[in-house]
């Protein structure tokens, strides 16, 4: 199937008759826990596009949750993944073995950060990833506590969702959820309470006050960080608080563990966002962008720890599945060859000045922050910094109307998130922009009116 047209085209309103009609089909068959940020159903993709089934030709500022960074249909993947389903799709490596497994695992110990000796597991989701880094980490350690940040998104499963901040709509109604899961302050410079600039140093002390004396550093097994944070509202950690945080587990024996599920791959204009900072985790965990598309996750960390865990003790039938590490070869491919890790930073350097246009004492638009292809609005009551989750939305829902796919998120819904794939034309970045910011206007011109 050829691209796309890169072009925005609004054949209807959006959404369209036929995302209506299968609306209605979808309802009567789905359970209503799934939500849908956008309305539309969509029968093909690429570059920076995606068609629904009424014509419109959407421009993609959301890559599937960072998922599609080259893209949703390149040829480097999509013909790995036709090659691969025509030997196999399935054997389950625990089982017996391919290739493609030790390839993928073999690429991530290079790509990591560090050059000790490294090892890596694959599993199909990132919550899956996040809870074998917890398991793998309590098995070297011999430790059961883990430590987590205010704002933090890990996942869905048990686990993940006692290490995940945000109650509704992650966590409401789900409880009791494992135990011996503890959270800390994060260091969210825009609301920190005495002021960005005392972020860093008063966070971790609240760290390092509450794993010495409440928890007893002895019974930690790991120390969980996004080095952004991603559904929390792509917070940026304030200078020099990762480092202090590895140093400081370093010092108790602790395991220091990366979630870069987010924001890994290129995504943040380092191959991964702890190469911002000079922080080399002892786990990193890896998914959305890693498989262009297809189920695929890893953890990744020194062979030492990796290795604690018994024969038999980690995997899952669809781990690694064959598919999925053929399309991740492709897509780690075009991440290297294409140089997407500069793409993203001149993503940044084109959109975050007109995104900080928008900033100001009477604007609707308290921050912009973000690293690389990883950027993002909070949007707050004018003069003040109380968070306007209903204008967050208003603007979104412009964009959508005209054609320019947006997310929201952030612990108060109040943040919209900009996650273009990393291959999008700038004519097409230009002109979503030229939208987002229309919406702004728009919405903040009425926000004053009010």
């Amino acid at each position: 199937m050829t691209m796309p047209e890169q072009r925005r085209i609004l054949a209807t309103a959006i959404p369209g008759p036929l995302s209506l009609e299968r609306q209605v089909q979808r309802k009567a068959e789905l359970a209503n826990g799934l939500g849908t940020t956008m309305p539309v159903f969509i029968e093909r993709a690429g570059g920076g596009i995606l068609v629904d089934v009424d014509g419109n030709h959407i421009i993609d500022l959301a890559s599937g949750i960072a998922v599609t960074s080259v893209g949703a249909s390149h040829p480097a993947v999509t013909q790995r993944i036709a090659e691969q389903a025509a030997r196999f799709t399935h054997t389950c490596f625990l089982v017996t073995e391919y290739d493609g497994f030790v390839d993928v695992a073999a690429a991530l110990n290079r790509l990591t950060p560090g050059e000790h000796a490294k090892k890596t597991a694959l599993f199909s989701t990132g919550a899956e990833a996040v809870e074998n880094a917890i398991k793998i980490a309590r098995t070297a350690t011999g430790r059961t506590a883990v430590v987590v940040l205010g704002h933090a998104y890990h996942g869905r499963t048990s686990l993940t969702m006692a290490m995940t901040s945000k109650n509704a709509p992650y966590k409401q109604g789900f409880g009791p959820f494992a135990p011996d899961v503890h959270r800390v302050p994060s260091p969210y410079p825009y609301r920190w309470p005495s002021g960005p600039e005392k972020a860093a140093e008063e966070a971790f002390a609240a760290l390092e006050e509450i794993v010495t004396t409440q928890l007893g550093a002895t019974n930690v097994a790991a120390i969980v960080v996004e080095p952004i944070q991603g559904e929390g509202g792509f917070i940026v950690p304030p200078p020099g608080y990762l480092a202090k945080v590895q140093q400081f587990a370093h010092e108790h024996g602790i395991v220091f563990v990366a979630d870069e599920i987010q924001t890994g791959l290129a995504r943040t204009g380092a191959m991964f966002a702890c190469d911002h900072e000079g922080v080399v985790p002892d786990l990193i965990t890896t998914a959305k962008a890693l498989a262009g598309g297809m189920p695929l996750a890893a953890v990744t960390g020194r062979a030492e720890i990796m290795d604690a865990v018994a024969a038999g003790g980690l995997g899952g039938t669809y781990a690694g599945n064959p598919v999925a590490c053929a399309a991740a070869l492709g897509a780690l491919e075009v991440i290297e060859s294409e140089d997407l890790v500069g793409r993203a930073r001149e993503i940044e350097a084109r959109v975050r000045p007109r995104l900080e246009a928008a900033c100001g004492p009477d604007s609707v638009v308290g921050e912009v922050r973000g690293r690389g292809a990883m950027l993002a609005l909070e949007f707050v009551r004018p003069g003040t910094t109380e968070p306007a989750p209903e204008v967050a939305k208003a603007v979104v829902e412009r964009c959508h109307q005209e054609g320019v796919l947006t997310l929201q998120c952030g612990t108060y819904g109040n943040v919209i998130r900009l996650l273009p794939p990393l291959v999008i034309g700038f004519d097409l970045l230009d002109e979503a922009v030229d939208v987002l910011l229309d919406a702004i206007a728009a919405v903040g011109a009425l926000e004053t009116q009010a």
